[in-house]
């Protein structure tokens, strides 16, 4: 069996990850299948943090736009990523996966709050983690929830899972000449605009000199693949 590359993970799941082929919610095979490839990564002896998003369910930014309170919006989608969180703590807990969720939003009869030294006791006690709510904050994206976890909790890498298997030059939906990128530097990243993340997030993980790498979560054992460290994805560096 391969040997990981990594011994603590932040992996960056989207809430459209979870629809499957379905318009919006939550898509229960293709939750069991992610769940799956987690428990394989978590097999190697990796210690994983998940952050969800909310996007299959309700999108903060969208209404924010459309004149709805951007604030108000936005703690909306908060809500809609402690729902998926505990879609994937359920599929977890059936899967036979030791796993806790904490919130940035103080919501106990439903899930614990977020303590730094308590999630990161639960990773060296093997359990994976899952963080929901972002940052607590309204205009903060989930993945500047990531990178900022990721730090918090001393993880080597942010993972972050997409429809595309890395970054590209450009659009490949739009450009059939657009070609992925094996690695890139975050400097590279920015002044080109690759959107590999939000600015704020991508400033940040460069600021902390924490790795991203981005991957398709379509992919089958891409997830592993990424972990054992082979060429999968996009691999965002200083």
């Amino acid at each position: 069996m391969p040997e990981a590359a990594y011994k603590r993970i932040l992996l960056k799941l989207s809430g459209e990850a979870l629809m499957g082929d379905d318009a919006y919610g939550i898509n229960r095979e293709t939750v069991g299948r992610i769940v799956g490839e987690i428990g394989e990564v978590s097999s190697l002896g990796v210690e994983i943090g998940v952050v969800i998003g909310g996007g299959n369910i309700f999108r903060g930014a969208a209404l924010g736009a459309e004149g709805m309170d951007r604030a108000t919006a936005d703690y909306m989608g908060m809500l809609a990523t402690v729902m998926n969180a505990l879609a994937l703590q359920d599929a977890m807990r059936k899967a036979g996966l030791n796993v806790r969720v904490q919130s940035a939003i103080n919501i106990e009869p439903v899930v614990e709050p977020y303590i730094r030294g308590k999630a990161i006791r639960y990773l060296e006690e093997g359990r994976i983690v899952v963080f929901a709510a972002g940052t607590g904050n309204p205009f903060f994206t989930t993945d500047t929830a990531a990178a900022l976890r990721g730090r918090e909790i001393e993880a080597e890498i942010v993972l972050k899972a997409t429809k595309v298997d890395g970054v590209y030059s450009a659009d490949p939906k739009k450009d059939p000449g657009a070609t992925r990128f094996a690695r890139l530097r975050f400097d590279e990243a920015i002044s080109r605009d690759l959107k590999v993340m939000d600015a704020t997030a991508l400033a940040l993980c460069r600021e902390q000199r924490l790795p991203i790498n981005v991957f398709s979560i379509l992919k089958p054992g891409a997830l592993r693949r990424v972990v054992v460290g082979e060429d999968e994805g996009t691999l965002v560096h200083v």
